[in-house]
């Protein structure tokens, strides 16, 4: 049986606890053992680290010791899947910056907070995205730096409401990478428990752990 570290925790206006009681039963249905932790100090078993084809983490802002910070890495590099959403993956541990490299992006700013936009899926043909159409949101639109390496499966379109000199950006929304032999998804969407409530939110996401834990 496949084995699943969710850690969830930091800042609670992002629902990690409520938001893995959402998800952890996507992965028990698709075979998986899944296990959760409320502390980073999960990152430092090195021997059990090991033993997991999946990390998902959802931890805003906070921080993450080196010993931590190298536990999950090492065990990303050996081929461990790392896959999350929104600031629980994208804007934790903002002083840690080998974290971010492996991540491929990092939160800066969701300009209105939440508002209407929507989500352009731009890769069709790939597992994680196939079969879904461009989709509405009500929720935070993440402006990101983003890893130019990172395959973007989906995107989203920036206007000039709150800021001019972004119109018309395009910013990724949802990309895969690697990271050593590990496989990294990330999706900006899920800022609450509720946005998983739409389904092409959920479903990507259910998609992108299953990929991130297949090695």
């Amino acid at each position: 049986m496949q084995k699943a570290l969710m850690v969830w925790g930091g800042w609670d206006g992002h629902e990690p606890k409520q938001c893995v009681d959402v998800l952890a039963p996507l992965l028990r249905a698709a075979g998986f053992d899944v296990e959760i932790s409320d502390t980073l100090d999960a990152y430092l078993h090195s021997e059990k680290m090991q033993t997991y084809d999946l990390i998902s983490q959802v931890y805003t802002m906070s921080s993450i010791t080196d010993e931590q910070l190298r536990g999950l890495l090492e065990a990303i590099q050996r081929g461990t899947g790392f896959a999350g959403w929104h600031g629980g993956v994208a804007d934790a541990f903002r002083d840690a910056i080998a974290y971010q490299f492996m991540v491929g992006g990092q939160f800066v700013a969701h300009p209105g907070n939440n508002i209407p936009y929507t989500v352009q899926i731009t890769n069709r043909d790939d597992p994680i995205t196939a079969g879904i159409d461009d989709f509405a949101m009500l929720s935070e639109q993440y402006y990101m730096h983003v890893d130019p390496s990172n395959e973007v499966l989906a995107t989203t379109t920036f206007d000039a409401t709150y800021h001019d000199w972004i119109d018309g950006v395009t910013m990724p929304v949802v990309w895969k990478r690697r990271w050593g032999q590990g496989r990294i998804f990330y999706s900006s969407l899920g800022h609450v428990a509720a946005d998983f409530d739409v389904p092409e939110v959920r479903e990507i996401m259910r998609r992108g752990l299953l990929w991130a834990g297949i090695s």
